[in-house]
């Protein structure tokens, strides 16, 4: 996914105080303990996102993440300080976009398409783990995630983990510019041979945040999360 331009991430910005806003005046003390158990998750979330996307296009062939120090699992690479603040505030959010060159690769389209699918595919796997991790803090601690205790935290914690990698992996499948799903969609059906491809990409930005206003990505997204946390439950319980 490429990078969010100015004028957009300020929209952005506005947009998230206004959630943001709403949700600390709601319940202040509430609202910052939920905020600092999320934390792992967001860090674990986008740094593995975009180390996968990194990994996978290295060995395609491409040297470009690995000049540009994106072959790592160390957050700092990755974190994008606005698309950390969003997925904090508002749900959904961004790391640092992986630069590619793909003249680097064999077989263009297919190897975009892996690179593109890499980041949702790690997410959905750090889901898969964590939720075997909290099935087993459960069964050996007996305390389900909770505020009550510090042990409890603890199990809240793994679940924050869980969810936001499902959420970024879920949100970035949306096949809407500049996320992996647009960039999915366009290898699969050659998409860039058509002329209304550049004026979607180019607008992209604009678009997604339209799209958000409207709560038009909250009703495609959450069926999908449901379905997905509740498989996923379904090994906890």
């Amino acid at each position: 996914m490429r990078r969010f331009t100015s004028p957009g991430s300020i929209m952005l910005l506005l947009l998230m105080a206004y959630y943001a806003s709403r949700q600390i005046l709601s319940d202040p003390a509430g609202w910052f303990m939920t905020k600092l158990l999320i934390l792992p998750g967001i860090v674990i979330g986008l740094a593995f996102h975009e180390f996968a996307h990194a990994f996978v296009a290295e060995r395609l062939g491409d040297p470009t993440p690995r000049l540009q120090g994106r072959v790592t699992l160390n957050p700092f690479a990755h974190i994008d300080p606005i698309g950390f603040i969003a997925l904090l505030f508002v749900g959904f959010g961004w790391g640092i976009p992986v630069e590619i060159d793909p003249r680097s690769f064999k077989n263009r389209r297919r190897d975009e398409l892996m690179v593109s699918l890499a980041g949702v595919v790690m997410n959905l796997l750090l889901a898969i783990v964590f939720t075997i991790i909290l099935k087993v803090f459960i069964t050996a601690t007996g305390a389900w995630p909770s505020m009550d205790s510090m042990v409890g935290m603890a199990g809240e914690i793994i679940f924050y983990v869980i969810w936001i990698n499902l959420v970024l992996m879920v949100f970035n499948l949306l096949p809407i510019p500049p996320l992996d799903g647009f960039n999915v969609v366009t290898e699969l059906f050659d998409l860039r041979k058509h002329d209304w491809w550049y004026t979607v990409y180019n607008n992209g930005f604009i678009i997604l945040l339209v799209l958000i206003a409207l709560d038009f990505t909250d009703r495609i997204m959450n069926p999908i999360l449901d379905f997905f946390w509740n498989i996923l439950v379904s090994v906890i319980i």
